[in-house]
């Protein structure tokens, strides 16, 4: 998995970056799924937004962002989402390849007489 951290107007400390790469190591199954992971930190006026795009290995890509008037509660805030959209994602697979298998069976138990 490729993850680029970017701060946008500012300098991202490095305990903050070490908050964040805790966050990323507890993303379930991360390394097995997830191609690219891109987060981008924003300092604006009067509060910090954090954004990530997720490519997954199936081709699909997601775009989350959260803000806070703080880093590190818009970090967890965006990790959270993240970790469910990751699992909502997850299932989504592994339907479409039980429908599959489901379907591979029904094709493969036909003989025609």
């Amino acid at each position: 998995m490729n993850t680029e951290v970017k701060a946008v107007h500012f300098t991202l400390r490095d305990d903050a970056r070490e908050y964040l790469d805790r966050k990323i190591a507890r993303i379930p199954n991360a390394e097995n799924m997830i191609i690219d992971l891109l987060v981008t930190l924003t300092k604006e006026a009067k509060d910090f937004s954090a954004e990530v795009k997720v490519n997954f290995r199936w081709g699909v890509s997601i775009h989350l962002k959260e803000t806070d008037f703080e880093l590190n509660p818009a970090i967890d805030k965006l990790m959270g989402k993240l970790e469910t959209k990751i699992i909502k994602e997850k299932e989504k697979v592994k339907d479409v390849k039980e429908k599959e298998r489901a379907e591979e069976k029904r094709d493969t138990s036909f003989t025609p007489s």
